[in-house]
């Protein structure tokens, strides 16, 4: 599991391990691991000898960490040269270490010619809301060529703690940052400017806390999550999941739903709604029934929600579900027709699963705004309706009322954003909170094989929301691979 901590606890991990070790041996660690990379990169188009590196240097220890590692660089044969943007306060070791490996220092840019890589250490964690003017002028002067650019410990410009990029901000090729994840790195808009990831080990594993403050799941973590039925199973012990969707209008939405959660890993679905008729038709095993979800039988969980539109059948529908004493997962047109006093008042689990209009419908915010703040917008989310929130986007982020660590979803692909593709997820998570998962484990391991099905699906090209459900087993079969 990836594991990402704010600023303020990174300093504090970085002066515990400091206190260790001998003077300047951080630096040394990640300017070491820094050189590596920027070593790896000039290979992927020639070599270390003889070629072209510009870095961009700006004061404080990410200075530093770029000056020494151009130094080694240089003793390697490549032609270094640091623009410094506040060259009184540069690293003096680094200044020094870089004059001495045969690299040059300046102030301005002046004529770069060629070059084969750009190195961004203008500004790294410490940074706040964006390049100055002079800076911003540099990188779009020095990023202007075909180089490569690899930003140091984090692209200059962008909120390390909150993932916002709040004015100009250099768009890296890749980032090298040390000893843990930051959260901007993970979370978008400010994840799209940092590129690749590199992690360097400096030893800072020791000094931080127990429970960081985002966490990204991977393949084996999911495998661990998924449920298994035991040789005993039956599919009312694996779980029936109820799914509420679907009207005249959009009986579309109802199919979509019960696709995603026939693949979840629940033993049977039940439908209740007006798409019974389309739903068994594509889906025979289902089982539908045309009232009130309350009548429908019993279920371990609730997806209630996609394409029910605005009638006061719906409204009903809604309430009878968030009446319920099971899990429920509320998406689309439910997250309109809720009652947030309602859902605030649950004692069994609930999930809320917006875009970010919904999200900012539901919090009385503008769109832009919970899309350039996201972090902040699902937290809020959560503990204002005490559910779990699954905030659809770009990255998709899962939060729980409480102090539990925010999830990073790191998969899926742009071409996810299609019709019908959170009806797949709805009922996919659905799925897995009636097979038993946590509301937290059941949305992220369902955005995680979400968004891995749309990869597989598309390849790169474009992909309905029928395909994401239909690879949702070999999706499944990949993390256990």
């Amino acid at each position: 599991m990836r594991h990402a901590y704010s600023v303020d606890r990174v300093r504090a991990a970085e002066r515990a391990l400091m206190a260790r070790v001998p003077e300047g041996a951080l630096m040394r660690r990640a300017a070491a691991g820094l050189a590596v990379v920027c070593g790896d990169l000039l290979r992927r188009n020639g070599r270390v000898y003889g070629s072209r590196v510009l870095l961009l240097v700006g004061s404080g220890d990410n200075g530093g960490d770029t000056l020494y590692a151009g130094a080694a660089l240089a003793r390697r044969g490549a032609g270094v040269r640091a623009v410094l943007t506040a060259p009184d306060k540069a690293h003096p070791g680094g200044r020094a270490a870089l004059l001495a490996a045969g690299g040059r220092v300046t102030g301005a840019l002046g004529d770069i010619g060629t070059v084969d890589l750009v190195v961004d250490g203008i500004t790294g964690i410490g940074g706040r809301g964006g390049l100055r003017p002079d800076a911003e002028r540099l990188v779009r002067e020095a990023t202007a060529g075909r180089a490569p650019v690899l930003a140091v410990d984090l692209p200059s410009g962008v909120e390390a703690d909150t993932g916002q990029v709040l004015g100009p901000a250099v768009r890296a090729d890749a980032t090298v940052t040390f000893g843990t994840y930051k959260p901007g790195l993970l979370i978008d808009p400010a994840a799209e400017h940092a590129g690749a990831l590199h992690l360097v080990d400096i030893g800072l594993g020791p000094e931080l806390p127990e429970r960081p403050d985002l966490e990204a799941l991977q393949y084996a973590d999911v495998a661990a999550l998924l449920p298994v039925p035991s040789g005993e199973s039956d599919k009312y012990r694996r779980g029936v999941v109820g799914v509420a969707a679907g009207s005249e209008r959009y009986p579309g939405a109802a199919v979509l739903a019960v696709a995603g959660a026939l693949h979840g890993g629940a033993g049977a679905v039940r439908y209740a709604g007006p798409g019974a008729d389309a739903v068994i038709a594509r889906f025979p095993e289902t089982l539908v029934h045309p009232g009130r979800p309350s009548e429908a039988g019993r279920v371990q969980a609730w997806v209630v929600g996609p394409g029910l539109g605005d009638s006061s059948a719906s409204a009903t529908a809604v309430a009878d579900v968030l009446a319920s004493d099971v899990p429920v997962l509320v998406d689309a047109d439910g997250l309109r027709l809720m009652d947030a006093d309602a859902v605030r008042a649950r004692t069994a689990p609930t999930v809320l699963t917006p875009h970010a209009g919904e999200a900012a419908a539901l919090l009385g915010a503008a769109r832009a705004e919970v899309e350039a703040g996201r972090l902040g917008a699902v937290r809020e989310l959560a503990a204002r309706y005490r559910a779990t929130v699954l905030l659809k986007g770009s990255t998709t982020l899962v939060a729980q009322d409480g102090d539990a660590p925010v999830r990073v979803n790191p998969t899926g692909t742009s071409w996810l954003a299609t019709a019908g593709s959170g009806d797949v997820l709805s009922g996919l998570t659905g799925s897995l909170l009636a097979a038993g998962l946590d509301p937290r484990d059941a949305a992220s391991v369902g955005a995680y094989l979400h968004g891995l099905a749309a990869r597989r699906s598309s390849d790169g090209a474009p992909v309905a929301a029928r395909d994401v459900a239909e690879a949702i087993p070999a999706a499944w079969r990949d993390v256990y691979a």
